[in-house]
């Protein structure tokens, strides 16, 4: 049984180990957190500096591999929906090194 059960069918956000962010809606987890989702969007959220505006990228149904997945949290989805996120602006997270 994985940790994540009580999110199946809900919507999460992930940060991965390269640091890239993905919402959707999780379908399936599994003891090794690994994650399906439907609906998914990456959000490329670009530095305060640059003047092109942040997208918001589809990929539908996603697989995420668990060795990828750094965070994952229920998403807000009044808070979410309220938000234009091209206009958002912030600093890069940064990937994970191994050595």
């Amino acid at each position: 049984m994985s940790f994540l059960n009580p999110y199946l069918q809900k919507k999460i956000c992930v940060i991965t180990a390269d640091g890239r962010t993905l919402v959707g809606t999780l379908l399936s987890c599994d003891q090794t957190t690994n994650l399906v989702m439907q609906t998914t969007v990456e959000r490329v959220i670009r530095d305060p500096d640059d003047a092109e505006p942040s997208t918001v990228v589809p990929l539908g149904l996603y697989i995420v591999r668990g060795d990828n997945v750094c965070t994952v949290g229920l998403v807000d989805e009044a808070l979410d929906n309220s938000i234009n996120w091209t206009k958002v602006k912030g600093a890069t997270i940064g990937g994970i090194k191994h050595s």
